[in-house]
């Protein structure tokens, strides 16, 4: 009966929820693990973060002043869910003072230090942003009537209690208006603890976002996304300590809030490439850019005050062509084109601000961030081509590439979210694929098998481990942990492997201007010592968004949890009806795959499942099991019980707490 449990392959993976305690993993000789403490910074690690401090100069300067330009007021505390558990800790980033410490990289303690600047933030005449609430910013702009807000935050508890703190400091004035920039869900998540849903639709107020916003921000993620919210609690530091041997930052923010998710249906949408728009007695001009760092995005200007909004089309880092938790690549060089076309919609803007990090003022200046910005996408994409021609690999290319000094030099182009190693291998993915031509790489063997051979290879684990401590005594991080992985994937309980792979991933974190990297590492190393979670994410939160997914969206997921081989020679007919929504869908298994269409099947079925959508979602999301899947009043079933729990049985229910490195 637990087999009728169903749980989506899937969640908007930014949004990744607490994954609950690790397990501690067996040994080699069956004994447990120690759960080691994290180490000091080694003597390479010393000497690569002295080199990173000599080679630029990391005084906080003008974007320091940038960062706190405009400061009104800062919270303390911590904000909560209804049912007491901490949603977002103000304070769990007060250790971030001063000198970096021997275990961050320098580069990446400034960057660390500059998203510290939490609170409310005058932008410019009309227009304040609440940062440090949660990874994004929530912006707000001065109507005839009320505020307009750009982008709501993640979570529902964050963004009412940034909408609560800029009342009490700005004046209690209704929402007029709520624009998406893009579909993220760290811009759109926290939308209904801006307004709810029912005072948005009684006042009639616009909810404005770029076209395929709604597709895009409900299936997101969607069929994959069991694997990408495990693998983005690796690169947000979920389970990591807020410490200067854990998670300091993510790059783009100081952390993911963990809340409540919703959204707002859009009643605007912006369809053309350019498209002015009044809002509550102001005009905006907004710009569509889909494909860049979403699939739905856009930019707008605000002429009358001299303000262009970016979305996140430039931040104060180096965005991701490819993000490490997983997703589609994205289009370097339509990026680049959509930035050198914001330099001519600026439409005189004297300041520009983005829905992560702090604004840019001065037309100059804004132009010359622009124009960098879009140099370092280009630079990368153009040169990554020059190599694919030239006969080079992905890992040759990322090897060599540097950005130009005078793009160096500009630490809001240095790689503390995305990374030119990393983005330089997206770019090559998305002309070339995963293929390198090279016979040899046409069948590899699996991870696992291939490790055997390699330690054998080796003369055995322990002649492996010997090899891995050199390299790890003489500061080769890389290859130690190289090494070290064939080791425990082929005996995942040799403790001298682990911990010594643990060892070597956390300096290489230390080392790591790139948050997500670092975050990687630890996790990395985290695991080593402890184990994975012991359980995988829960979607409890996402409900309020989730009654917004189309219903096609949810069996495309479910076909992909269909267990294939179980289910060859398998031939079962189920149509499925939504009373409530009055909604049909035809089901049918044939040649071990799962189908669907809208509308009911025609000719004999094996079963008719008929439920409410609430009771559906329910089911989708886990909430909702076999029994009360047979008896709930919002469910009947007409047919065969045995062919319907036959059906559902064929579902794979993926847990979500897959070990990384430890399998």
């Amino acid at each position: 009966m637990a087999s009728l449990r169903i749980v989506l392959a899937g969640t908007l993976a930014c949004a990744v929820a607490a994954c609950g305690t690790a397990p501690t993993p067996s040994a080699g000789s069956g004994a447990a693990v120690p759960v080691a403490a994290a180490g000091a910074a080694s003597a390479a690690t010393l000497r690569h973060q002295a080199a990173v401090a000599r080679a630029y100069d990391l005084q906080p300067g003008a974007e320091a002043e940038d960062a706190r330009r405009g400061f009104i007021a800062a919270p303390t505390g911590q904000i909560r869910a209804a049912d007491g558990r901490v949603v977002w800790d103000f304070d769990a980033f007060a250790f971030e003072k001063g000198e970096a410490p021997p275990t961050v990289n320098p580069s990446l303690w400034r960057q660390a230090l500059l998203n510290n600047s939490v609170g409310l933030f005058k932008v410019t005449e009309g227009i304040w942003q609440v940062r440090g609430f949660d990874l994004a910013n929530l912006t707000l702009i001065e109507g005839r009537t009320g505020w307009i807000v750009v982008d709501t935050l993640t979570t529902r508890e964050t963004a009412a209690a940034a909408m609560a703190f800029a009342r009490q400091h700005l004046g209690a004035r209704p929402v007029s208006a709520v624009v998406f920039t893009h579909s993220h869900v760290d811009h759109f998540g926290g939308a209904l603890g801006v307004i709810s849903a029912e005072e948005a639709k009684a006042r009639q107020v616009p909810v404005v976002a770029p076209a395929g916003f709604m597709e895009e921000a409900t299936s997101e993620n969607l069929l994959v996304g069991t694997a990408m919210g495990r693998r983005a609690a690796y690169m947000y530091g979920n389970l990591l300590p807020r410490n200067a041997q854990g998670a300091i930052d993510t790059g783009l923010g100081k952390a993911v809030a963990l809340g409540r998710i919703g959204i707002l249906a859009p009643t605007v949408l912006v369809d053309k490439p350019t498209q002015a728009l009044v809002l509550d007695g102001v005009r905006f001009v907004f710009h569509n850019a889909p494909g860049s760092e979403a699939p739905a995005e856009m930019v707008f200007s605000i002429p009358e005050k001299k303000a262009f909004g970016a979305a996140e089309l430039v931040s104060h880092t180096l965005h991701n062509l490819y993000t490490l938790r997983g997703a589609k690549v994205r289009d370097a060089l339509a990026w680049a084109g959509y930035i050198d076309d914001a330099i001519g919609q600026l439409d005189g803007a004297e300041v520009v601000f983005g829905q992560h990090h702090w604004p840019v003022w001065g037309h100059g200046r804004i132009v010359k961030y622009l124009e960098s910005q879009r140099d370092a996408y280009r630079y990368m994409h153009d040169q990554t081509v020059r190599g694919i021609n030239a006969g080079l690999t992905a890992p040759e290319i990322a090897e060599t590439m540097r950005l130009p000094r005078s793009l160096d030099a500009q630490l809001s182009l240095h790689g503390y979210y995305g990374t030119v190693k990393h983005n330089v291998r997206a770019i090559y993915q998305y002309y070339m694929g995963w293929f390198d031509a090279n016979p040899a790489n046409l069948d590899p063997l699996p991870p696992v098998e291939g490790a055997r051979k390699y330690v054998q290879l080796a003369g055995g684990a322990d002649a492996a481990v010997r090899v891995a401590q050199q390299a790890y005594d003489q500061g080769d991080y890389r290859w130690s942990a190289e090494l070290l992985k064939h080791v425990v994937l082929a005996d995942g309980n040799h403790r001298a492997a682990r911990e010594l792979q643990a060892k070597a991933f956390e300096q290489l974190g230390y080392q790591a201007e790139s948050a997500p990297w670092r975050n990687f590492y630890l996790s990395g190393a985290l695991e080593l010592r402890n184990g994975p979670p012991t359980r995988g994410l829960t979607r409890n939160a996402l409900v309020d968004m989730l009654q917004h997914t189309p219903t096609e969206r949810f069996l495309d997921a479910m076909a992909g949890g269909l267990n294939g081989p179980r289910a060859e020679d398998v031939t079962l007919r189920i149509n499925l009806r939504l009373s409530d929504t009055n909604e049909s869908h035809g089901l049918w298994i044939d040649n071990a795959v799962l189908h669907h269409r809208r509308g009911a099947l025609e000719g004999p079925v094996d079963a008719t499942l008929t439920m409410t959508k609430p009771f559906f979602l329910r089911l989708m999301i886990g909430e909702a099991g076999a029994m009360e899947l047979l008896s709930s009043d919002q469910t009947k079933i007409d047919g065969s019980v045995l062919a319907l729990r036959r059906f559902f049985g064929l579902i794979d229910r993926a847990p979500g707490n897959f070990p990384i490195v430890t399998r």
